[in-house]
């Protein structure tokens, strides 16, 4: 079968799910690496690797749904629970800007009491204060969250989001997109459906996203082949993600504990990403939840951008993983495999080489 499915590869002829699982289960990691780095190869014959710097403001840790995987939320009487004052937002977004930040990664927890005004206001804000940064923020599940408290549609919701301000949302709680994983790991969190018609809501609004797969707690090889193809099949519908990023689950601090995905997983699930995955531009690297050499190694594997330099981050450092990078790391990471280092900005403009 391998030779099949390297002849269709090689052809640009999308595999089959029978395929995709093959490579996942039976298929070894080298022989899987190396269709991965051919299509990276094909895709970006340039030799870049790209990033943005970036920070992930969590506006919030009180969340109702209480995600078993996630050591982050808080209950809303807890004592270290908060809400960030827009001033202390705006001072966060101002260090970005000073650093030549051109990304707002804000995300936070299912706050019972947000409403929609609360974000407009802040939007708009942020907006006027700092136009040239883009608000890459609310995953799927804050969206609909956020709709169902204000009394609105979905759709509604998102457009006054945009409106306000908001151009881009990234592809945080899709996690699987199994329902019987999502109901072990997030039995109160929204279902595959509704974060897909967040996704296709969004790029008919013309925002652009990403998508995201946390793997490595409760899902089997045919839940992982599963959400690659359920996202592949959105691409096709809409062309809206930008980009495709893989992490592993963090057990430490969770109720859901346990074991995660090790090295060899990760990279096998990033290079099958890459390829089936043929109809989204780029694959991440998770230097976050991977660490700096882990991440380098993965641009043999599919991978050609290393996402975020992320000034801040905190829901995965609640669960003990505290990679930092600065953007001279970063840097290094991409010239130290032989690739050209490139800042971009959030639509993979490329603003710099270096």
């Amino acid at each position: 079968m391998l030779e099949d499915i390297r002849s269709k590869i090689g052809n640009g002829k999308p595999i089959a799910h029978a395929e995709a699982l093959f490579l996942l289960t039976e298929a070894d990691l080298l022989s899987v690496g190396k269709l991965a780095d051919a299509i990276r190869r094909r895709k970006h014959p340039h030799g870049r690797v790209t990033f943005v710097v970036d920070r992930n403001v969590n506006y919030t840790n009180i969340c109702q749904s209480q995600c078993r995987f996630c050591a982050f939320y808080r209950t809303a009487d807890a004592t270290d629970a908060y809400v960030l004052p827009y001033e202390t937002i705006f001072r966060k977004v101002a260090e970005l800007v000073e650093k030549g930040g051109t990304q707002l990664l804000m995300q936070g927890g299912l706050h019972p009491d947000l409403k929609i005004e609360w974000f407009e206001a802040l939007f708009r804000e942020l907006k006027g204060r700092f136009p040239q940064v883009q608000i890459h923020s609310l995953s799927p599940a804050e969206v609909i969250h956020l709709a169902a408290l204000s009394g609105l549609s979905m759709p509604e919701c998102l457009r006054r989001l945009q409106a306000a301000g908001l151009d881009s949302v990234p592809g945080g709680g899709a996690e699987v997109l199994v329902d019987e994983v999502r109901k072990e790991i997030s039995p109160n969190k929204i279902g595959w459906r509704e974060w897909a018609s967040v996704m296709e809501e969004a790029h008919r609004l013309g925002m652009r996203t990403t998508a995201t797969m946390m793997f490595g707690s409760k899902e089997g090889p045919s839940d992982i082949v599963e959400h690659l193809f359920r996202v592949r099949e959105i691409q096709a519908r809409t062309g809206g993600f930008t980009a495709f990023i893989p992490w592993t689950f963090q057990p430490e601090n969770t109720e859901l504990g346990g074991e995660t995905a090790g090295g060899v997983d990760y990279l096998k699930v990033l290079a099958l990403s890459r390829i089936v995955l043929d109809n989204v531009e780029n694959i991440q690297a998770s230097w976050v939840t991977q660490g700096a050499m882990m991440a380098q190694v993965a641009l043999f594997f599919g991978a050609n951008d290393l996402g975020g330099t992320m000034l801040e981050e905190n829901v995965v450092a609640a669960a003990g993983c505290s990679f930092r990078l600065s953007v001279d790391e970063v840097i290094e990471i991409a010239r130290g495999a032989g690739f050209v280092p490139a800042r971009r900005t959030t639509g993979y403009e490329i603003l710099e080489e270096y």
